[in-house]
């Protein structure tokens, strides 16, 4: 695995403009990570935090506090968005989109040596958190995607990264938990409100930071997206975002998830949007050409390293329908994992979920929201199609601990989002 940004320290430049003084947010610039944590009680190390954290299984219990625990105000929070991703998607780009917001986690990731860390996956975004011993590696590593998505996606990043204590200055918390959908992952749940105020700041350009210079390249090791479309199994692909209403009180929006987790959850098989019969392989992928772009290396040229990505995935192709064992992978245990590690749901101050279901269930779920945002507990967007679409990490193939993120094939969260929002971006 090769050093982020070799020899290369930059100051965090979090930028809070003139229009943020105006919402109480104090205008400064630290030169220095070091200085960003000055006032900082780092008497302890808070590193082993989220690892230590126990885990929930049931996924109903998404909206129940005492799932969760506040993160030390150490930390550091990190946020990525495709900025104008409707229109991207609605050119086709919905592969790019997702490969963009994968790319966010998989760089970490990568950054900090397999570290467990709180992420989330948002369709044409992402949002972490890191440790204090590991915010200048994310850091870089976070400038470099968004070059590398500029440069090789043509699509432009958004990030930012503040601190806990900073966003709790601003009235908000941020709160995580452990979610664990099978034996080999678990997946991060934020909640407090705290994420969803970086994420409004930094596409209101409140906080920011620059991306690399020209020419980085994020190290991407383990991303990929080989698998075609997952056409759906029961009549549509519902892609969902659920937020707080504007007169909600916690109380009725913890309510309000619940029971759409409990609707859900009356056949938790049919939710899900990853059956094995659903998998489909070809060969060359689908995706080959946004493999070579995360696999390139410096100086190789996209060329060579599209010969070598269709090389590696006719490789893979054969094994996985052969079923034959190879060392420590074995096809059928890998499969069976990437359907159990599936991310297709998910909290980060909103409910997010990518459900395969039938046109009654999705009739049910949206009935119950309308008559929910009526009352002013919730808003919600909702985006139908006839597929999902999958975006593979999978830093070993032979460990478990791979992980699918699930996203509706013609849109998904972005366009559910877009509803939400009531307008394009």
């Amino acid at each position: 695995m090769r050093e982020i940004a070799r020899g290369l320290i930059w100051s965090p430049h979090i930028r809070f403009q003139e229009k943020a003084v105006n919402r109480g947010v104090p205008e400064y610039v630290k030169p220095a990570w070091i200085e960003y944590y000055r006032t900082m009680d780092t008497s302890s190390s808070t590193d082993d935090f989220y690892e230590s954290l126990p885990v929930f299984r049931d996924f109903t219990q998404v909206a129940d506090e005492t799932c969760f625990r506040p993160l030390p105000a150490d930390w550091i929070v990190g946020l990525a968005d495709v900025k104008q991703s409707p229109k991207a998607i609605r050119e086709n780009r919905y592969k790019a989109v997702n490969m963009a917001g994968a790319a966010v986690i998989a760089s970490v990731a990568n950054a900090v040596k397999g570290r467990d860390f709180p992420f989330v996956f948002g369709g044409d975004g992402a949002s972490f958190a890191v440790p204090p011993g590991d915010a200048r590696v994310a850091r870089n590593a976070l400038a470099e995607t968004a070059t590398w998505v500029r440069e090789d996606l043509d699509l432009v990043l958004r990030i930012a990264m503040i601190s806990v204590g900073d966003i709790r200055a601003r009235g908000c918390d941020v709160r995580v938990a452990r979610y664990m959908p099978s034996v080999n992952v678990s997946i991060a749940m934020f909640s407090g409100g705290g994420i969803a105020w970086a994420d409004a700041a930094m596409k209101r350009g409140d906080i920011s930071l620059p991306p690399a210079p020209p020419g980085s390249h994020p190290d991407l090791s383990g991303l990929s997206c080989r698998y075609e479309l997952i056409p759906s199994q029961r009549g549509q692909v519902l892609s969902l975002v659920v937020t707080p209403g504007e007169r909600t009180t916690p109380a009725d929006f913890r309510a309000a998830v619940e029971a759409v987790t409990r609707i859900v959850d009356r056949t938790p098989d049919a939710s899900r949007p990853l059956p094995g019969q659903g998998l489909r392989l070809k060969w060359p992928p689908q995706g080959y050409d946004l493999e070579a772009r995360a696999s390139r290396r410096a100086g190789e040229s996209i060329r060579l390293r599209k010969a070598k990505v269709l090389a590696l995935t006719f490789l893979y192709f054969l094994i996985m329908r052969s079923g034959l064992r190879i060392g420590r992978f074995i096809p059928a245990k890998y499969t069976q994992e990437l359907i159990e590690n599936s991310d297709f749901r998910k909290f980060d101050d909103s409910l997010r979920m990518v459900l395969d279901c039938t046109p009654v269930l999705a009739a049910e779920i949206e009935e119950y929201l309308k008559a929910a945002a009526a009352k002013g507990a919730v808003r919600y967007g909702m985006h139908r199609q006839d597929a999902a679409m999958m975006t593979c990490f999978t830093p070993s193939p032979a460990n478990p601990n791979h992980v699918h993120f699930i996203d509706g094939a013609q849109g998904g969260y972005a366009l559910a989002a877009n509803a939400l929002k009531g307008g394009g971006e």
